[in-house]
């Protein structure tokens, strides 16, 4: 189960992570917030928060950049071309932005370098070919006229990223956001600064121009609230808990910025009789146990047919124990830390609340022993329990950790009522081998994303978001350009026009 217990740290991490601001670092002046390893609870590096006067500088780089520097003006070629490098420099740095995203969020390095890096990479390759095929519209059916739209950068964009996916989910935002022509001041968590600070210097390096790109780092009250609020700032997009999505839509509200919010979930995984057990079962472990649990679109409820469900459970639970947990730094490692000690006691903290609902727990439930530096790490081990009904706390609230509730289902209406009771709605899972069940299932769950057997797969050129408290607009190509420009209608006469004289 546990994997070696000697804590290894091949990169050394900057002593402090400052804001990088029109190309350039500035001095730390704010308070100093500690970064921690969850690995061993060690402070690796010190964060300095930015104010609002820094928030400020931050702003108004990018407001130049986007008045004078001729970015938004950019051949289409030229951005293609500034993409890809940046495409190509992200990749090259993989393994030592994974180093450092592992130094700070407890992620195996496996998933980190295998996944999240190469998807941060992917991002920018996505949008300079995106945007190799964007195209106009001509109306002319009003005689005499010719109306054209074309759509042009919106302008300053405040980008605020999460926690527990910080590289590959703020360069999607970051790609989004300039391949479209726009400029943009991006806000980590106070948590996982490190790799995105580094990833803002290689865009840099790379060749982006000053200002198109700014850093800003500190809490969400102090450093978000004054990004959000800015009035040269011109659209928002956000990845995050759904309490501060509504915080930051509120504010944003305020002077009628456009959001994006990707927001929380609590998303059924529906394991049908018909399905693929071997299948199903591998991809609900990965569901809930990828990315240390700690993602939107963990399959966190797990819904199964009664005639399969002790079968399934037992085979879930018995894998579950033999879950490589450990130093997130060796590629063994299945299940690192939990990204801080406070989260780590609050996802664990749900076990009693399972058990005083009448819940019953499966398996896991507490703190592994892993001896060594390890023991002083946010670790918890992989919990599963089995629920009463839909409506207890662990089945409504999003725990964002490796915490799976398992919930029994004799009909299919019964299944999808299940499913589609929470406030959530970001994605479901369907699991059957039975094409009127999945078409039945696709018509009717209420999720932004329905995957039909198979674990997470995201589609770029898709739209991605999520129904209810799961969050407002979406992203992917289209929704993206959408988003991040301005739509302008120019109509132009195909003959001088007669004009009425007033007054003559």
């Amino acid at each position: 189960m546990n994997s070696a217990a000697t804590v290894a740290l091949p990169i050394t991490p900057p002593a402090s992570i400052t804001s990088l601001i029109g190309g350039k670092r500035m001095p730390a002046k704010g308070p100093l917030l500690p970064v921690t390893y969850p690995a061993n609870g060690q402070v690796v590096s010190q964060l300095a928060e930015a104010d609002a006067s820094e928030v400020d500088l931050a702003v108004k780089a990018a407001r130049h950049a986007f008045d004078h520097s001729g970015w938004p003006q950019l051949t289409l070629e030229k951005r293609h071309a500034m993409l890809m490098k940046l495409h190509d420099i992200t990749l090259a740095h993989a393994d030592e932005l994974a180093r450092l995203e592992c130094l700070n969020l407890g992620v195996s390095m496996r998933e980190l370098r295998e996944r999240h890096m190469t998807r941060a990479a992917y991002n920018f390759r996505f949008f300079a070919e995106h945007i190799s095929h964007t195209k106009g519209q001509v109306y002319d059916q009003s005689a005499g006229y010719r109306s054209i739209v074309v759509r042009e950068p919106a302008g300053v964009a405040a980008l605020v990223a999460p926690w527990n996916a910080p590289t590959a989910l703020a360069s999607m935002k970051v790609a989004a956001a300039i391949a479209f022509g726009n400029t943009c001041v991006l806000k980590p968590s106070e948590q996982t600064p490190l790799a995105l600070s580094r990833f803002v210097e290689l865009l840099h390096e790379a060749g982006l121009p000053d200002g198109v790109v700014n850093l800003v780092n500190g809490r969400g009250p102090v450093t978000g609230e004054a990004l959000v609020a800015h009035p040269d700032v011109d659209l928002v997009s956000f990845t995050g808990g759904t309490i501060t999505g509504r915080r930051i839509a509120a504010i944003a509200g305020e002077r009628l910025k456009p959001v994006t919010m990707e927001l929380g979930g609590k998303s059924a995984n529906i394991i049908f009789a018909s399905a693929d057990m071997e299948r199903a079962l591998d991809a609900a472990l990965v569901g809930i146990y990828a990315n240390n649990g700690q993602q939107c679109l963990a399959g966190s409820r797990i819904l199964l047919e009664r005639s399969i469900a002790d079968d399934f459970i037992a085979r879930f639970v018995e894998r579950s124990a033999r879950i490589r947990i450990g130093d997130p730094m060796l590629d063994a490692t299945e299940l690192g830390p939990l990204a801080s000690a406070r989260h780590r006691d609050r996802v664990l903290s749900f076990v009693d609340v399972a058990c005083k609902e009448g819940g019953v727990l499966l398996t896991g439930g507490g703190r592994p022993s892993l001896g060594g530096d390890l023991d002083n790490g946010f670790f918890a081990e992989p919990t599963a329990v089995l629920a009463p009904n839909n409506g207890t706390q662990v089945c409504q609230d999003e725990i964002f950790g490796p915490f799976a509730a398992f919930l029994v289902f004799d009909t299919y209406d019964e299944a999808i009522a299940m499913a589609n009771g929470t406030s959530f709605g970001l994605v479901s899972y369907v699991w059957s081998d039975h094409l009127p069940t999945v078409e039945r299932a696709v018509r009717d769950l209420r999720s932004g994303v329905v995957w039909v057997n198979t674990p997470m797969v995201r589609e770029l050129r898709a739209p991605f978001g999520g129904y209810r408290d799961s969050g407002l607009g979406r992203e992917g190509g289209e929704a993206c350009e959408q988003f991040y420009t301005e739509v302008k209608t120019v109509t132009v006469p195909s003959s001088p026009v007669t004009i009425r004289k007033l007054g003559a």
